[in-house]
């Protein structure tokens, strides 16, 4: 069995992953976020993009003095199935409120 090294475990994304991303001549954060979805879990990228940026720094594939962040898109909070219903139903509903 080979071992996986995942760089955003959120998404489940590898190590191998980004390679293959690199080898296809993706080699921005934007481009590796949007082929890969690393990122776009419920952490928002707090726990992989600086260890993306650190790679592909390593990599030779992106110049530290250009390296930026991905375009964060809302919501940047995770968000119940129970205030979408809601949103759905319009400004009058309010969802129950969640145990806890």
């Amino acid at each position: 069995m080979s071992e996986r090294r995942f760089v955003c475990r959120c998404e489940d994304v590898t190590l191998a992953e980004l390679d293959h991303c690199l080898a296809r001549g993706l080699a921005t954060v934007e481009e590796i976020k949007r082929y890969t979805g690393l990122g776009t879990g419920p952490c928002q990228g707090k726990e992989c993009v600086a260890l993306l940026c650190r790679i592909l720094i390593d990599r030779g594939a992106l110049d530290p003095a250009t390296a930026q962040p991905f375009t964060a898109r809302p919501p940047l909070e995770p968000v119940t199935f129970a205030t979408l219903a809601a949103a759905s139903l319009g400004p009058a509903t309010t969802p129950a409120k969640e145990p806890g």
